[in-house]
């Protein structure tokens, strides 16, 4: 595992911005991408808000005959990707296509194709059911589609991991780089599940915020006593993963390196964490041992951070756990409280946040952080970034199913 793996570009669509700049610049002014559901007809919801991508529509970033063969998360991917690539300037022609792949994390797959054909099935019959039906839905499709798209012709397959998705498929691509099974590998995550199966799904187990609907940018509050509930987001975040020589040899800018991975299991529950935070823990542990770094090394944790009653004080006495009294000298923010919680998508929207704040030394806020939970007493940079050296970030993802998956991200030096 001697081969080290660089940032070589950085690509997303969500609810704050079409792209990179567009994202960070909302990310570093502290805004909030949640508002009322339009995706969906919510009439009839109990959680009326998610952080949609505001207007998009496919046809105008890609081809119209191509975006009708694509669910939504499919169409986000393939876009995010799109900008990964160009960014690290593996355009067609100046990279060896058998050596480059396509690793992206999904939760749920192409949740509106399931409904929408679910219900022409029951109406109009078996034979009137879209043919495209489980070419869109199923979630292979998502790294597929952006390899075809794209040209990649090397490893190529999707991580569903629940909320972990993305950051197992970020940590996944990292250790395919190493072993010498590809040179680059386009990571990163999707998910479009806004629709009404999705919200109603979440909230019959009480997952989502309910009480703010009618004040939607103050719904997703990480660590805050007030919390209820984590928001519902979609979108899709793709980085470049390069072997540093490969990226040296061809003049490629570094955003930064991917320095370790860890990722465990609770063996606990299916949707509820250790309540002792041991798997999470354990898995920042590995990350570090991965990394051949301290606690002291690290100076920012993107934490998992939904703004659930059960998800921030369990994760806040993981990371305890984990750093010793070096947690409470570090700073710990949650931008899912400004991008809601994007699924599958979310740990690679976050690695962004966490590339982008090593290359502006700046520490991106929690906000909405009115009074903190009692049991939540780290530094949570309440809503306002602060600006700071950072020489390496962690980014905590954790998943129904007890899936615990953390990657560390430093500044590159030769």
């Amino acid at each position: 595992m001697s081969r080290r793996v660089v940032i070589t570009g950085l690509g997303t669509i969500n609810s704050l911005g079409y792209n990179v700049d567009e994202f960070w610049s909302a990310i570093k002014a502290g805004k909030c991408g949640i508002g009322p559901i339009t995706r969906t007809d919510a009439t009839d919801l109990t959680t009326k808000i998610a952080a949609e991508v505001k207007n998009f529509v496919a046809s105008d970033h890609m081809d119209k005959k191509d975006a009708r063969k694509m669910a939504l998360c499919t169409q986000f991917a393939v876009i995010a990707a799109g900008e990964a690539i160009k960014d690290a300037g593996l355009t067609e022609g100046k990279f060896n296509p058998e050596r480059v792949g396509a690793i992206i994390g999904n939760g749920i797959g192409g949740f509106e194709v399931t409904e929408e054909s679910h219900k022409t099935l029951f109406e109009k019959g078996p034979q009137r059911t879209p043919p495209m039906t489980i070419p869109k839905l199923i979630s292979n499709e998502i790294p597929g589609n952006v390899a075809i798209t794209y040209g990649l012709k090397g490893p190529c397959w999707v991580v569903t991991t629940a909320c972990a998705s993305a950051t197992d498929a970020i940590g996944n691509a990292m250790m395919t780089i190493q072993c010498g099974r590809a040179d680059a590998i386009v990571a990163g995550g999707s998910e479009a599940s806004i629709t009404q199966l999705g919200v109603a799904g979440f909230n019959v187990i009480g997952a989502l915020s309910t009480k703010y609907n009618d004040e939607p940018q103050k719904a997703s509050r990480p660590f805050d006593k007030d919390r209820d509930g984590f928001v519902i987001g979609e979108g899709a975040a793709c980085l470049v993963l390069e072997e540093l020589e490969h990226a040296k040899a061809r003049g490629a800018k570094i955003y930064g390196e991917l320095a370790g991975y860890g990722n465990t299991c609770d063996a606990f529950h299916l949707t509820a964490p250790n309540p002792e935070g041991e798997g999470a823990a354990r898995a920042m542990k590995l990350a570090l041992a991965d990394a051949g770094m301290k606690p002291e090394d690290i100076d920012y944790i993107n934490a998992h951070g939904t703004s659930t009653p059960t998800n921030d004080p369990i994760e806040t006495k993981s990371i305890k756990t984990a750093f010793g009294d070096h947690a409470y000298k570090l700073k710990v923010s949650s931008t899912k409280s400004m991008t809601g919680h994007c699924i599958g998508g979310a740990g690679a929207v976050e690695a962004i946040v966490c590339v982008k704040a090593i290359q502006d030394s700046f520490f991106p806020a929690t906000i909405n952080l009115d009074e903190a939970d009692p049991e939540c007493d780290l530094d949570y940079v309440p809503n306002k970034g602060v600006t700071g050296e950072i020489r390496a970030a962690m980014s905590n993802s954790l998943g129904f199913g007890g899936h615990n998956s953390i990657i560390i991200i430093k500044k590159y030096t030769e």
